[in-house]
């Protein structure tokens, strides 16, 4: 990697770190998702990421979004699903996610898409000294597989890519 590289790397994982710790410290449980999830079922950093996703019950939003404005994050409302916030050029989104009566979990304001009951397990996996929780594997490759219905837009490379990789390590657990 070159020094941009590293430095955009290591600005990401000071954010997310930063994010973990104002989470940790008010006991709300979080969860990776995207490339950073994969990088972290990993234990290793395997490509540049253009940002951070994170998932969190919808409970914590408004203690999410007070918590990191006062630590200096930018906040951009995006809809009742998501909020992003950027911080040191560092694009990072939240998902909300409600856990109905039932144990449905489904994304706020979309009743329609609902998560597999397995999607939050509450292991921690860490890099780079950083412990967090991921989305379970099988949860993230169903989010690659309807992106392109959810979304309008075409997989992208590295969509396809993810998705194999996703794959692999679905195959190792079992």
């Amino acid at each position: 990697m070159d020094n941009n590289e590293t430095s955009l790397l290591e600005k990401q994982l000071n954010v997310l770190r930063e994010i973990n710790e104002i989470c940790k410290a008010r006991d709300i449980q979080i969860w990776l998702r995207g490339g950073w999830a994969i990088d972290f079922l990993l234990g290793q950093v395997t490509r540049e990421h253009s940002d951070i996703d994170l998932v969190t019950l919808i409970q914590y939003r408004d203690a999410i979004e007070h918590a990191l404005v006062s630590a200096g994050f930018k906040k951009i409302p995006v809809s009742q699903l998501q909020t992003d916030f950027l911080k040191n050029d560092i694009d990072v989104s939240f998902v909300f996610v409600i856990v109905s009566e039932e144990g449905k979990i489904i994304a706020n304001g979309f009743p329609e898409w609902e998560w597999r009951k397995d999607a939050l397990p509450l292991k921690n996996y860490i890099l780079k000294g950083i412990s967090i929780s991921v989305l379970n594997p099988n949860q993230l490759l169903e989010e690659k597989k309807i992106y392109e219905k959810g979304t309008g837009r075409k997989l992208r490379p590295k969509d396809i890519e993810s998705m194999k990789v996703i794959q692999r390590i679905i195959d190792s657990i079992r």
